[in-house]
């Protein structure tokens, strides 16, 4: 699995999906501008000692990710969808997309995959789940589809 972060802009976040990347084996795409250095020292410990075994890949924007993996399947996590994270039928290969914590993904980036939005069903009080959360979240469903390929 894939796990792309467009723009992420806190570094906790960041350090904790790159964690959850580590221990389900899952590549960490970061694309774009990041709020933060990578060298940021609440993101260093927010992935513990973890960071070796994690495949970070950067990106300087979308289209560069998206000429790299032109026949990937792309999921794109957004409040805004209609269709629930667990009626998908997941794959090894898939890009699981989450947006910047303040704004989410852009339009363009979400209109190049309009029936591939997903969601997590919550309360509409106008906010969302903590991105690492959502992230994890939605990787353990795809790996639960796939019965775990790879963990204990």
């Amino acid at each position: 699995m894939h796990i792309v972060l467009v723009e992420p802009e806190i570094p906790q976040n960041t350090g904790n999906i790159a964690r959850s990347c580590a221990l389900t084996g899952c590549t960490l795409h970061l694309v774009g501008r990041l709020g933060f250095s990578l060298e940021d020292r609440y993101l260093k410990r927010a992935g513990l000692d973890y960071w070796e075994y994690v495949n970070i890949i950067r990106w300087t924007g979308f289209h560069e990710l998206l000429e790299h993996y032109q026949d990937a399947n792309f999921y794109l996590a957004t409040t805004k969808a209609q269709k629930y994270y667990n009626r998908v039928s997941y794959q090894p290969d898939d890009m699981l997309v989450f947006g910047a914590e303040s704004r989410g993904l852009p339009e363009d980036i979400l209109s190049m995959f309009p029936d591939k939005h997903i969601r997590i069903p919550m309360i509409n009080m106008g906010r969302s789940l903590n991105l690492s959360n959502a992230a994890a979240i939605i990787i353990y469903e795809a790996l639960r589809q796939m019965d775990f390929p790879g963990l204990d």
